[in-house]
């Protein structure tokens, strides 16, 4: 983090052990200790505090929600098959006087048939790098 290694680590409490001394070394140690903890108590506080005042932590679980690595598109498409569609189980009901919806089998009977597609074909023109594809109609 600031560079730091065993080594150095060992260096700095052999260094402190020799200017301390060994009789007040525990007490500083443990004073040292103390500090620490107050510091990081302090620093909880402050940030509970910060995300209390600030709605922080519902800021965060909106993110959350937004990770890309909780995304798994296998689980959705296993939760849609799992899932029954709700429209297709249960049928709706109209009010008194209403009347009802035609069934998809009378909507595709009466609407009228697609026009078949243009003759004509695809061809990619252009480099590997930059291919085009170019509609060309068929003769007639």
């Amino acid at each position: 983090m600031f560079g730091l290694t065993i080594e150095k680590l060992f260096l700095v409490a052999l260094l402190a052990a020799v200017i301390i001394g060994p009789r007040r070394l525990p007490g500083v140690a443990a004073r040292t200790a103390a500090l620490i903890g107050r510091a990081t108590r302090i620093a909880r506080e402050a940030a509970r505090r910060v995300e209390e005042e600030t709605g922080a932590s519902a800021m965060r679980d909106d993110w959350r929600a937004l990770d890309p690595r909780r995304y798994d598109p296998r689980r959705i498409i296993r939760e849609a098959w799992e899932a029954e569609p709700e429209a297709a189980t249960t049928p709706e009901r109209m009010p008194e006087g209403m009347p009802q919806q035609a069934s998809t089998d009378e909507v595709r009977t009466s609407t009228p048939p697609v026009p078949s597609a243009p003759a004509g074909t695809w061809v990619v023109t252009g480099s590997s790098a930059h291919p085009r594809r170019v509609w060309v109609p068929a003769e007639q």
